[in-house]
């Protein structure tokens, strides 16, 4: 009589659960990980992570730090914490593609209150066609085992005369066919339709194959094979992302709804619509809010959708903290568990353990303790997640309402969900209950939601468990315990053949990761002549007035006179005699550059102390060498090595444009976040990413490639035209008797461009259309408009009021200055030119200004 107890006591450690699943953990004591991040759960058992999971400290305490330190304004405005803002919330929408692998090129990220609300979101635009005497019109097809939000969708189709069409499970392949066959009319081949299934049930935890997805979208599945048409789908991702990978490379969805708070306890109320762009064109918005709209009339009938796809259906201003808060969910979740893959091992090993026990307990008369809703054995982490869904048993086989489950859970302070979980198909599909019975059940008093759990002994839900990666073998242990102590009529018997049959059983692991890797090439310098680069001496230059005499004489050529360039965007310049030309600008220039905690970029506009960190390029050893006041010099390869191979990719953004980057390392991070006084990492343009070029580019035109520069290739100013606003600062000073004291040099750095000549005329430049430097050839591309960048003094970080002002002032109220270049490369050679200070430089002007 003792012996099933005593083995139910043996079974119920932690060395018995490591002969059923090798997979715990995440190179760490789970124990610590519980203590250190989840100390408020310390003498909970929560079981309800298909709910919501939990979020850990670092996780609230990383974000708090985020909103601390950094102003955030309204996204829909242009100052500076509103720039922050929207970067920031890009930065975001990169993230959470990477994550489902794919990108901005096949999907966009849609905000919205949750998953459901992204559910009515697709219910209201898609393109519903009637049905009509010439046409059968479109179809609204969904998997009964569906979420209610899912099915709620039949509440717009309805009154638009559109089919639905409810799909068993197993239907969907069992009444497959080719329909090349069959005749439709030109017009029923467009007529849009759309399919609805989860990727894995929130009642019984079953995943649904995701080359459903494929197969619906060529028609080779049911119900999509019995209809002609475009077939859309829209996978419900909602439980399953938040323990398991989920590749929309592999199986693009056209719509993915998914929840935040499944994934990572935090932010509550905030989801996201990945919709894939093709299909996005396709939808249709009735109501517009701010920030949607193009242009439209207060008095007229007259409104233009913004052409974004983001802002289109983005209405009003989005929960931006919220979604700035998923930056550090995503940070801590990778930090504590490494990957989905890891969770997805560990909580299927967690939930098959409790699955295999639970199922092999008995009565003393040998009845069994438990009837569990799900379709296979826990035997692949593909077909299961770890959710587990049951009713209880007396020792007679009559169901224990979950209702008491539940309060006598509560007791022993373990935290389960009971229910239909907003399901119905499924609950009514495992539990056996008739339309009818529902209807009946409905008249005896019960609704969703409520504790009547029997009607006439039968069950109107179920009792579900649900597992996340903080879960604990403890927590299985408990609940196991918790069930015979308090439900198992003793003496316990075990279901030996059942149990033996389980263990031994080899289940299928994952074997499909969304983390992927990316080598970068190497990158060398072209072979040519032997290039004599120096630092050029910083000089001060003479008077204003001495300048402008000597720039402007009769007969003088103009003539290149610095070169700088600008290694780390923002940082401090580089000024050099000779530099060679590449693909991108000038060698080395605006590669890099320095990103916060949420891969934003920082500026000058954000973090003044960039101009500090001054870095020098050597292109003899091959390196990047960082110096700021008070720190040790550091120093980084300027191309990749084998080292390099295994950082980490990223992606951020620089003037509107994604572009792609690697991290350059922990040892630089800890640097130029100890100058900087705040969490943050240098970046390096990936070698095999190209961004072209936008500005006075034809359309259909090849555009020159870009480096991490914000418009174009090179920036040149004339010293004529910094003399004439020097005049003027200077004559304003005069006036006021106070103000920021500027000479030649000064000024010039606070233009921040690559190329300064010696030019005969202020802002001759401004007419140019082409030029040539010694050999090399360039196209102007238009001029530098100028922001409060301009008002940053480079050898300090402290902000003025000028030039800014009297730029205004000395250009009518024009605020550009300099004019942007793209180097055009000779049809005749391959190599590139080298730029040396000294050599004359030729202008054409623009025809109409000749």
């Amino acid at each position: 009589m003792e012996s099933s107890s005593r083995e139910f006591a043996r079974l119920c450690t932690f060395e018995s659960f490591s002969g059923v699943w090798p997979h715990y953990g995440f190179n760490t004591e789970q124990t610590e990980l519980i203590q250190r991040e989840f100390t408020r759960i310390r003498d909970i058992t929560y079981l309800d992570h298909a709910g919501t999971t939990l979020f850990p400290e670092s996780q609230i305490r990383k974000f708090c730090e985020d909103i601390s330190r950094n102003v955030y304004g309204n996204p829909h405005s242009h100052n500076p914490s509103s720039r922050l803002t929207h970067d920031t919330v890009e930065s975001v929408r990169y993230r959470i593609l990477e994550h489902f692998n794919t990108s901005p090129e096949e999907y966009s990220v849609i905000f919205t209150a949750g998953c459901t609300a992204a559910l009515k979101l697709v219910a209201d635009s898609f393109p519903w066609v009637s049905a009509n005497g010439k046409c059968s019109g479109s179809q609204f097809c969904y998997l009964t085992d569906n979420h209610t939000s899912v099915v709620g969708i039949r509440g717009v189709t309805g009154p638009k005369g559109v089919e639905a069409v409810p799909v068993l499970p197993q239907e969907v392949e069992a009444r497959a066919r080719n329909i090349q066959g069959t005749v439709s009319t030109e017009h029923e081949c467009s007529v849009p339709h759309l399919f609805c299934y989860p990727a894995q049930s929130n009642f019984s935890g079953r995943k649904y194959p995701l080359s459903y997805v494929r197969g619906i979208q060529s028609q080779r599945l049911y119900p999509a094979c019995e209809r002609r048409g475009q077939w859309f789908v829209l996978l419900d991702a909602a439980c399953f992302v938040g323990c398991s990978p989920l590749d929309l490379k592999q199986h693009p969805a056209d719509f993915v709804p998914i929840s935040f708070y499944k994934m990572f306890g935090f932010p509550t109320g905030i989801g996201a619509l990945l919709v894939r762009n093709e299909a996005a064109e396709l939808l249709r918005k009735g109501y517009f809010g701010g920030g949607t709209a193009a242009a439209y009339l207060a008095g007229e009938d007259y409104y233009v959708p913004n052409s974004n796809i983001v802002s289109r259906f983005e209405d009003g201003t989005i929960s931006f903290l919220d979604v700035i808060s998923l930056h550090h969910g995503f940070d801590v979740l990778h930090k504590l568990t490494g990957s989905m893959v890891n969770i997805q091992l560990h909580t299927f090993g967690l939930a098959r353990y409790t699955y295999i026990m639970l199922s092999c307990l008995h009565h003393s008369n040998g009845q069994p303790v438990a009837q569990i809703y799900c379709d296979n054995e826990f035997e692949s982490v593909a077909e299961q997640g770890a959710v587990l869904s049951f009713n209880l048993l007396d020792c007679h086989g009559r169901v224990v309402g979950y209702s008491q489950v539940d309060k006598m859970a509560c007791l022993f302070n373990i935290h389960m969900r009971t229910g239909c979980f907003c399901n119905t198909g499924a609950c009514q599909a495992h539990l056996g209950i008739s339309n009818q019975e529902v209807k009946r059940n409905l008249q005896a008093g019960h609704v969703c939601g409520d504790n009547i759990d029997l009607v006439e002994g039968r069950p109107t839900g179920s009792v579900r468990i649900s597992f996340g990666y903080m879960s604990t073998f403890e927590d299985c242990q408990t609940f196991l315990k918790f069930i015979v102590n308090c439900f198992v009529d003793k003496p316990l018997k075990l279901d030996q053949e059942r149990l033996a049959r389980l263990r031994s059983g080899t289940p299928a692991e994952a074997s499909v990761s969304n983390e992927l890797t990316s080598l970068t090439k190497e990158r060398t310098v072209p072979e040519g002549n032997v290039l004599h680069i120096s630092s050029a001496p910083v000089t001060k230059t003479s008077t204003t007035e001495t300048v402008l005499n000597t720039e402007r004489s009769s007969g003088k050529a103009r003539t290149l006179t610095n070169i700088f360039i600008y290694p780390i965007k923002s940082c401090a310049a580089f000024e050099v005699t000779d530099w060679p030309v590449g693909v991108q600008g000038l060698l080395y220039d605006r590669t890099w550059m320095v990103v916060n905690e949420n891969g934003v970029c920082l500026s000058q506009k954000r973090e003044p102390k960039l101009c500090l960190i001054h870095p020098h390029i050597c292109l003899g050893s091959n390196t990047l060498r960082l110096q700021a006041s008070g720190m040790d010099t550091i120093t980084l390869p300027l191309e990749a090595s084998e080292e390099n191979l295994v950082l980490r990719k990223c992606q951020s953004k620089v003037c509107g444009d994604r572009v792609q980057a690697v991290d350059c390392g922990e040892r630089v991070s800890v640097w130029l976040s100890t100058f900087l006084g705040k969490p943050c990492s240098l970046i390096r343009q990936s070698l095999d990413f190209s961004r072209g070029m936008k500005m006075g580019q034809e359309k259909g035109a090849c555009p020159p490639a870009l480096s991490l520069v914000n418009e174009a290739q090179f920036l040149l100013i004339n010293r004529a035209s910094v003399a004439l606003l020097l005049d003027h600062i200077a004559n304003k000073q005069e006036s006021s008797q106070n103000g920021t004291s500027f000479d030649m040099l000064q000024l010039i750095q606070r233009f921040r461009a690559n190329l300064i000549i010696s030019g005969l005329e202020p802002f001759e430049e401004d007419n140019w259309s082409d030029l040539k430097i010694g050999g090399a050839v360039f196209q102007v591309a238009g001029s530098c408009g100028r922001c409060q960048m301009i008002g940053i003094d480079q050898t300090s970080g402290a902000r003025t009021q000028e030039p800014l002002r009297s730029l205004s002032e000395c250009r009518n109220g024009k605020i550009t200055f300099g004019v942007y270049l793209h180097h055009l490369p000779q049809r005749d050679s391959s190599a590139y030119p080298t730029l040396s200070v000294g050599s004359e430089v030729i202008a054409e002007a623009e025809e109409n200004n000749k």
